[in-house]
């Protein structure tokens, strides 16, 4: 027993020589006091590492990015944010961190969203607010990447709204993927509204929810195919479908997401208000476009293509995207199922998530040396 409390005397040492400094340091905790606490524990010190926040040019306008990872001889991987225009780069501190030690991790605000919608005058990039547009400016991004960081290839993510242009991608480029990994992957928005819809209606009246029910009523047909869908009437449904579950399973909302923008290391507040703006401007522009968006049966690509599915996600419902998947050709593909997720996968259970990177993904860039090397285990 004596043996088992050696150390703790070197802990409280440490413990006692921090008092005096905490003693001293007595300012009011604030907002920015706690942005600074987790970019201090965030901080990328591995000498191999990189951890850069910058704006680039992609087609004529400034964008920002964000670059980490412990070690740049380990492969890219891209994260296109979903939305449109709401960016995971203020909440990839709940999630990402871990996924550093594996990959160089860049989170990219969009055209539109975000710090990049900060950086721009709207209305000199309205006219690029397409998908097509957003596709080239994907591929522009990697390009970006490849040059600057010396990489002959490298992973995407798409999640929701960005795995349009992620797969879009991976179908006109896939020479410039390892391999493309769609989470919440829309396919089809006429049969996505239906069954959010569907699945809103189900469950407001499993719980008797009266004022669920007439305002899902008042909409009358859903999605009504003679005009377009209004962004009111899409943000009735998901209230609704978030309520139950299907955005994050188990909770009723967003405000767990929403909250955590506030601590964003890489986001001051009028970032953040941006944010806001970003989606309503992107959202008016794309909402036309994107509502009798589709992709057709059947696509061949020619990089291996992996879809990461919460088994209860009613936000992109993903029963729409299994059946697609399996009409698919490509080298390799594989869908895994996240039983206890909904649309949220990569927070949702974000251990399973790393796993199935580094097992199922990233082989493909180790087997083309585009990783560090091993840890070495003595015994």
């Amino acid at each position: 027993m004596p043996g088992l409390l050696r150390p703790l005397p070197f802990v409280f040492i440490a413990i006692m020589a921090a008092l005096p400094a905490l003693a001293l340091a007595d300012p009011p905790f604030t907002q920015q006091t706690a942005r600074d606490i987790i970019a201090a524990s965030h901080k990328v010190v591995s000498p191999h590492g990189v951890q850069e926040l910058k704006t680039i040019d992609v087609n004529g306008t400034k964008q920002w990015i964000s670059v980490r990872g412990n070690d740049t001889r380990n492969p890219i991987l891209l994260f296109i944010h979903g939305g449109p225009a709401s960016p995971d780069m203020p909440l990839s501190y709940t999630f990402q961190q871990p996924w550093e030690d594996f990959f160089t991790v860049v989170q990219w605000d969009q055209r539109g969203a975000g710090k990049t919608y900060r950086a721009n005058d709207p209305k000199a990039v309205e006219a690029g607010m397409t998908v097509e547009q957003m596709t080239s400016d994907a591929t522009a991004v990697v390009q970006y990447l490849r040059k600057t960081y010396g990489k002959r290839k490298i992973f995407v993510i798409g999640h929701s709204w960005g795995s349009i242009l992620g797969l879009n991608l991976a179908h006109q480029h896939p020479e410039l993927l390892y391999a493309y990994i769609g989470v919440g992957q829309m396919i089809d928005m006429p049969k996505n509204e239906a069954e959010v819809y569907r699945f809103a209606m189900e469950q407001a009246k499993s719980h008797q929810n009266q004022k669920a029910i007439d305002a899902l009523k008042a909409l009358g047909t859903y999605p009504n195919p003679s005009r377009p869908v209004t962004l009111q009437e899409i943000g009735v449904v998901r209230q609704w479908s978030s309520a139950y579950g299907g955005l994050t399973f188990g909770r009723d909302g967003f405000n767990y997401d929403a909250d955590a923008w506030q601590l964003a290391p890489e986001y001051d507040d009028e970032d953040i208000s941006a944010i806001g703006k970003g989606s309503k401007f992107s959202l008016d522009h794309l909402l036309p476009l994107l509502m009798n968006y589709r992709f057709a049966n059947g696509m061949t690509f020619e990089c291996p293509v992996f879809l990461f599915e919460g088994r209860h996600d009613e936000t992109v419902p993903e029963n729409i995207a299994a059946d697609w998947f399996k009409t698919v050709k490509a080298p390799a593909k594989e869908l895994v199922w996240f039983e206890d997720s909904a649309h949220m996968v990569m927070q949702e259970q974000s251990g399973r998530f790393l796993d199935h990177l580094v097992h199922d993904a990233r082989p493909y860039a180790v087997e083309a040396g585009d990783a560090a090397p091993a840890d070495i285990v003595e015994h």
